[in-house]
């Protein structure tokens, strides 16, 4: 079994769903008492989110590589950057690095690709919505259009992020306005729609909506079990 490497804490919140998902996909394949090998990092998210609202991509890059630097030095074999938009400096950290990252995008849009979806709509922060390092590779590398909400949808999304669910903050009526911009993407054309935050999954899922979801947290943690047993 080979050691996954999670920079997490982005938020903490969701980490522990990867943890979860890890460990029980682990005992799944393997049965018995097994569980994960897994070397963790976990960040001050204030630090991040403050540095993400004031455009300083930059500097975000330097923390979060200076920490992969610290879980490659821990052993692990392989990196799970713990978060969708953080992935816009996916490159920068793996330049640090000499293991390979799991991109959540590739994760995600060959799950897409499997299925023969071709057209998504996208729930994400802001920043992964507006900006094209998420959804532009998912459309020039696998050939899957995606759609992203309205501006006003779109702040509506990114403000329940970052104001309730990294908080541990689950609200019916926030659920209820998720689930209304879903049905719009739906109606414009959207085959699926792809939970590109990984705090999203705490607040919408399946058994709420009839339009198929991908949760990418979901996805990229069993990419992850997969690539650490060799199957």
């Amino acid at each position: 079994m080979k050691t996954i490497g999670m920079l997490g804490g982005m938020s903490w919140e969701s980490t522990a769903s990867y943890y979860k998902a890890i460990n029980e996909s682990v005992r799944h394949h393997l049965g018995g008492l097994h569980s994960a090998k897994i070397c963790l990092y976990s960040v001050d998210f204030d630090e991040i989110q403050h540095l993400q609202h004031q455009g300083k991509w930059a500097e975000t890059a330097d923390i979060l590589s200076k920490a992969a630097k610290g879980i490659e030095a821990g052993g692990a074999d392989f990196l799970l950057i713990c978060t969708n938009t953080m992935h816009k400096v996916a490159s920068q950290i793996e330049s640090s690095l000499t293991i390979p990252i799991l991109h959540i995008a590739d994760a995600t849009a060959n799950k897409l690709v499997s299925d023969g979806v071709k057209k998504v709509g996208l729930l994400a922060t802001r920043f992964t919505m507006e900006q094209d390092f998420y959804k532009q590779r998912v459309i020039d590398k696998f050939g899957v259009d995606v759609m992203v909400p309205n501006l006003d949808d779109q702040k509506v999304i990114h403000d329940i992020i970052y104001n309730e669910l990294c908080l541990g903050i689950i609200q019916e009526d926030s659920r209820n306005q998720y689930l209304e911009i879903i049905d719009r993407l739906h109606q414009q054309g959207a085959e699926a729609i792809v939970l590109g935050c990984t705090e999203i999954a705490l607040l919408v899922k399946q058994e709420h909506t009839s339009v198929r979801l991908y949760d990418t947290t979901a996805i990229h943690a069993e990419q992850a079990v997969l690539l650490s047993l060799g199957k």
